[in-house]
């Protein structure tokens, strides 16, 4: 029987999409009350094209990717057992790993220095769950399981950054774009349970760019990572745009510290899926639902080192500076959004239960 990747065992809750009722149903007031973006550096990236398209129906949520030469490593969002797929340059299935593990919900997916390929098992739609883990599957075909635990409860999470040096660092997928960025204290070691600590505080805001199940509210909602092979960029993806930053001596955290180039992405049903190409430098992203499209976003310049912002008071044990992608937003103005939209919805939330009861 596989080990199971959850510690709990409770498995009855991990398919439940983000598109549920309660998430869609306030988009009006995100959008009346959220900022604008920052505008796109727009001679950064050239028009996307449609490398080939996945039609395998092993593969019908596509949640991870990592491109290899010039294939892709794919993983479905699900399943009952560790997977991964190899891709041809016409997305044909040409190799299948899998390890011994049931996942909860596996999420992202990333390349290790040693060429371990890791999948994220850190969905947790309800916020319930008391770990989270990083499975591996070794190049000498064996694999290995860490499960981690966050220092402030327990969050959902999409998007895995694979550092250079082999440092693992999850991103957090908040309804109201503030991400948080977090690292486990010790390396990871097989059967461990590991503490992390939060390194960053992030925030995502509406840029207006269409896509995604959950309408607004999905340019809000980090959905995927990638670190390119030569670790020199990191990638970040919401449903609806891609956030790109230089990257220098595996400082994730003050990377993400810098300013990033924004991204518009092609409109797709519920893109979670994003990596660089074989090349280091062009984006490749994807989505949900069969058939899907890889997509190549190619770059068109080189992107300018971006200065790590200061280090904010109070932000907590080894914390990094906060990335401030809100448009300068004061704490009054954040606290007053915050609280708004939290209002609306319980509001929202008391209305369907009652509808339900009715």
């Amino acid at each position: 029987m596989p080990e199971r990747a959850d510690s709990r065992g409770d498995r009855a809750r991990r398919h439940h999409r983000v598109a549920g009722a309660a998430l869609s149903a306030p988009l009006g007031v995100l959008a009346v009350f959220l900022p604008a973006a920052p505008a796109t550096a727009a001679d950064a990236y050239g028009a996307p094209t449609t490398r080939c398209e996945i039609t395998d129906e092993r593969l019908p949520e596509l949640s991870g990717l990592v491109g290899i030469g010039d294939g892709v490593l794919a993983m479905n969002d699900g399943g009952d057992q560790a997977e991964v797929f190899a891709l041809d340059g016409a997305c044909a299935v040409v190799e299948v790993r899998t390890a011994p593990v049931d996942p909860y919900d596996p999420e992202d997916l990333a390349v290790g220095p040693d060429g371990t390929v890791w999948l994220a098992d850190i969905g947790d739609n309800d916020q319930g769950r008391e770990t989270v883990a990083l499975i591996g599957l070794r190049p000498d075909g064996s694999s290995t399981l860490t499960r981690l635990t966050y220092p402030d409860g327990a969050h959902d999470a999409e998007a895995l950054l694979m550092a250079p040096d082999g440092t693992p660092y999850l991103v957090t997928k908040e309804v109201l774009g503030a991400s948080s960025v977090y690292r486990p204290d010790e390396p990871l070691a097989d059967g461990a349970t590991l503490p992390m600590t939060r390194v960053l505080g992030m925030g995502f805001t509406l840029t207006g760019t269409p896509g995604g199940p959950v309408g607004r509210a999905g340019q809000l909602l980090v959905t995927g990572g990638a670190v390119s092979r030569d670790g020199q960029r990191i990638a970040l993806r919401t449903y609806t745009d891609a956030y790109v930053w230089p990257l220098t001596d595996s400082d994730v955290a003050g990377a993400l510290g810098g300013s990033p180039v924004r991204v518009p992405l092609p409109d797709s049903p519920q893109g979670e899926a994003i990596a660089f190409a074989g090349n280091d430098r062009d984006l490749l992203v994807s989505s949900e639902g069969l058939p899907a499209a890889l997509t190549l976003v190619p770059v068109a310049a080189d992107l300018a080192p971006a200065p790590a912002a200061d280090t904010p008071d109070g932000e907590g044990d080894g914390a990094a500076a906060a990335v401030d992608l809100t448009g300068g937003v004061n704490p009054v103005t954040a606290g007053v959004v915050a609280a708004g939209v939290a209002t609306v919805l319980v509001w929202v939330g008391g209305r369907l239960r009652r509808r339900r009861e009715g």
